[in-house]
């Protein structure tokens, strides 16, 4: 059985090993993200009280969020932004432990909200750096609307011909000349497992089943 999915209480950020705030002695805490209590802290400039009411809107707020119908918008909202958006923002990281984003065209397919799929050259750095951290995240902006919806997950590399066929199309051989068996054409795989996306001056994150 998966272990619960816990959030920030401050900020509403799902919680890992990774992301947890520190206490006064340094050990982790488990309400609160880095982001939000450090050194047994609150980072806000706020008293405990005024953080204790911040923090009570957030209580369940996730959970709260997938029980109510409203929350099929959101989903319906970043599937209609990764169609229409014309570029989408990829981030792998590097052997130092460095975020490197780039701006790609936008998927060629994807299944929901929780995998995508996206081509690329197979000697490329990102393709290396993929290949020894598949950490990733994906992320789509519309300017105009103000918006912008971040997808946290893993990437693969596929270089199977029934991958390499599937989101084959005309004209792609301007970027691969030697066609859907070129060597240096390849496929992204992003499966995610949660995000955050964040419209109207409000954030919010989510989890994907």
């Amino acid at each position: 059985m998966n272990k619960e999915q816990r959030f920030c209480q401050s900020c509403g950020m799902p919680l890992t090993e990774e992301v947890l705030g520190t206490n006064a002695d340094g050990s982790k805490n488990e309400d609160y993200c880095m982001y939000c209590y450090k050194d047994g802290k609150f980072l806000q400039d706020c008293t405990m009280e005024e953080m204790i009411e911040h923090c009570a809107q957030f209580v369940n707020a996730v959970e709260a969020m997938n029980a109510n119908p409203a929350i099929a918008g959101v989903k319906e909202l970043i599937a209609q932004m990764a169609d229409k958006q014309p570029i989408a923002y990829i981030s792998s990281v590097d052997q130092e432990g460095f975020p490197w984003t780039k701006a790609m065209l936008k998927p060629r397919k994807r299944e929901g909200i929780k995998t995508f799929y996206f081509t690329t050259h197979t000697f490329s750095i990102r393709v290396a750096q993929y290949k020894a951290n598949p950490k990733a995240s994906i992320y789509f902006c519309d300017a105009k609307g103000f918006k912008g919806m971040m997808l946290r997950g893993t990437m693969e590399v596929l270089t199977d011909a029934a991958s390499k066929e599937m989101i084959w199309r005309d004209g792609d051989t301007e970027y691969y000349p030697g066609g859907v068996t070129d060597p240096n054409y390849c496929v992204l795989k992003f499966t995610a497992t949660d995000g955050r996306f964040y419209s109207d001056f409000y954030p919010r994150s989510f989890v994907i089943e």
